[in-house]
């Protein structure tokens, strides 16, 4: 009876129930995230800070110890809860920068929900009972006072000390490490999080004076060019129109299911085109406005932060500022609110001439958080035989919205029919909204066609952002994806992999496949040079994919820093390059190849890209 007590005495101490009750949660957000690593791993860096944050409760509020113990709960928890839920759609450990974006929940709430499964808010079980039990229990309350006294201070000044030891121990040696999946990893996550949160950046120092197109194309391995660049003006003096779709992957595009086309009007209209199968995304946290920063701008996403955000007040060297200096009129369509991921601030920076939101567009036929893309591409399509009939060629971008994560489009707006295995799963949700996303840009093509503006124009169509989230994929959907698409195992590179076609104007064009690897920093100076507008004085980071034979693209953000694209592979660093791993496109066999020289490379492009575009000038309002 004796030894009883004394169990429920020492359980009753609050440093030990709630160092329990987080001990737990350190191995709920282990077997979310870091499912591969080793157990005793997760306890060894969790809990010493979660018992330095308990000692100092012990040692300065022996008179409020409850109330700090339920506060350090609930703050916990809920950074636990946060890097468990990002890290299930995005595949990265969300730090402060991203939490700082919370304002930008509310408009994707759908996406959110669809990512809430049951087992994650266990973790916060515990709170919600501890709740109802201070409400409406005395004992409770009861024992909050009779804790009001101060607990052997010698043994929690000790280990306060030794808590903050080991937190040291475990993220000095791991400081170095590039990959930040492996830091949140080995520091601990509440580590990490505080790491961050005062860490200096890992780029190297850039002196912006040396920054020149010469250097930027020497570190890529671009030849200067000695003539005209092939298909130099193929479409000078012609519109420009630029569509980005909504999370659209690659492996739609001539994908059968059942004897049904995906995407019939894309695999129509990729026989007079010209398509890269080997392109990938290069956003960041802004995902969609990322995109539409890096297309217009050919710079990369900054390393913290969305770049609607970073850079927006910043005067930035555009597309739509090179154009219309070339006697272009300018203009975006965006069928959500200007105000979302702060596009009012950013194209200004860009340069565009008017926008297009929801003002414009107006509520009708919602789908998801603005008007459907039927309702897009109508009311744009006759705006731009309106810019036509200026005389003066424009220069625009038409993002769509449909296809947007979950992806559970209205019934009114099927356009097929699922057979039962995909029914039910996100992969036929996903399916069956790029199905509809595909047949509103048919409508938007033959309402083109019709007002006189396709022929006389350059279209090009890429995606923004990957769509099915490898991270957030039950079982069987990953069954799905390899049984019925890919026939091996669904990666992070297929994630990644997106289209992009390009129609020239008129029928000058036969259908063909150019299989040089590219990304969205290379869109700029590629209608550059079909345009005939040259970029020898533009600092520019992506390449003319119609004049090149070699590539190497920095990722950031979807993967870990270091990691880059190149010609035949995919390379993720470790905590450095010699333990990093290299993957060939396209999942083939064996091991990948990549060079200390292109990680060196990958790294100083993504560095000079930050330096130089933090020295622009301030945007005048």
């Amino acid at each position: 009876m004796a030894i009883g007590q004394r169990l429920r005495d020492f359980v009753s101490k609050p440093f030990v129930f709630f160092s329990v009750l987080m001990i737990l949660k350190i191995y709920l957000a282990k077997f979310a995230v870091f499912n591969e690593a080793e157990t005793w791993l997760a306890l060894a860096t969790g809990i010493p800070s979660v018992w330095l944050v308990f000692s100092l409760i012990e040692l300065l509020l022996p008179k409020k110890k409850l109330g700090a113990y339920l506060v350090a709960n609930l703050v916990m928890t809920s950074i636990y809860f946060a890097v468990i839920m990002y890290y299930k759609y995005f595949g990265v450990i969300v730090t402060y920068t991203a939490l700082s974006q919370v304002n930008q929940v509310t408009e994707v709430k759908g996406s959110v929900f669809s990512l809430l499964h049951p087992y994650f808010l266990l973790i916060y079980v515990d709170v919600v009972i501890l709740f109802f039990i201070l409400i409406f229990s005395k004992r409770a309350r009861a024992w909050g006072r009779s804790l009001r006294i101060r607990e052997r201070t010698p043994l929690f000044s000790g280990l306060a000390v030794l808590s903050l030891a080991a937190c040291v121990f475990s993220v000095m040696p791991n400081k170095g490490s590039m990959n930040e999946i492996l830091q949140a990893q080995n520091m601990g996550i509440l580590n990490y999080e505080v790491y961050v949160a005062f860490a200096s950046s890992k780029d190297a120092p850039v002196d912006v004076s040396n920054i020149t197109q010469a250097e930027i194309d020497k570190l890529k391995g671009e030849p200067a060019q000695t003539e005209t660049p092939a298909y130099w003006g193929s479409a000078q003096g012609k519109n420009v129109i630029i569509i980005q779709m909504e999370a659209f992957q690659n492996f739609l595009l001539g994908l059968n299911i059942d004897g049904t086309e995906i995407t019939p009007n894309l695999n129509k209209l990729m026989k007079g085109s010209l398509y890269f199968p080997r392109f990938f995304q290069q956003v960041g946290q802004g995902n969609t406005a990322d995109a539409e920063f890096v297309v217009n701008t050919s710079f990369y996403v900054p390393r913290d932060g969305a770049a609607s955000q970073e850079y927006a007040d910043k005067e930035l060297p555009s597309a739509p500022r090179t154009f219309a200096a070339n006697g272009y009129d300018t203009a975006t369509f965006h069928t959500n609110s200007v105000e979302f991921w702060n596009r009012k601030a950013m194209y200004p920076a860009l340069g565009w001439d008017k926008y297009y939101d929801k003002e414009f567009f107006g509520d009708e036929d919602t789908v998801m958080f603005a008007a459907s893309d039927e309702v897009l591409y109508a009311k744009t399509a006759d705006k731009l035989a309106e810019m036509q009939s200026s005389g003066k060629p424009f220069y625009t971008q038409i993002i769509s919205m449909s296809g947007h994560h979950p992806f559970n489009i209205p019934g009114r707006k099927y356009k097929m029919d699922l057979p039962d295995r995909y029914e039910g799963t996100l992969v036929g949700d996903y399916i069956r909204a790029q199905n509809y996303s595909d047949w509103a840009l048919g409508q938007f093509i033959d309402k083109l066609k019709a007002n006189g503006v396709w022929d006389n124009s350059l279209v090009v169509i890429y995606g923004d952002h990957q769509g099915l989230p490898i991270y957030s994929l039950t079982s069987a959907e990953k069954k799905l994806m390899k049984d019925d698409i890919y026939h091996r195992d669904y990666t992070v590179q297929d994630m990644m992999n997106i289209p992009l076609i390009l129609k020239l104007p008129g029928d000058q064009q036969e259908a063909q496949v150019i299989n040089q690897v590219g990304g969205q920093s290379d869109i700029f100076p590629t209608i550059a040079n079909l345009a005939g507008i040259s970029l020898a004085d533009h600092i520019h980071f992506g390449e003319d994919l119609l004049n090149t034979t070699h590539n190497v693209l920095p990722q950031r953000y979807y993967l870990p820093t270091g990691s880059f694209i190149n010609d035949t592979s995919v390379f993720v660093p470790g905590k450095s390059f010699k333990d990093g791993t290299a993957t060939p496109i396209g999942g083939g066999e064996g091991k990948g190849e990549a060079t200390q020289e292109e990680y060196d490379e990958a790294l100083q492009l993504l560095s000079m890209s930050d330096a130089y575009v933090r020295s622009l000038p301030d945007r005048k309002e």
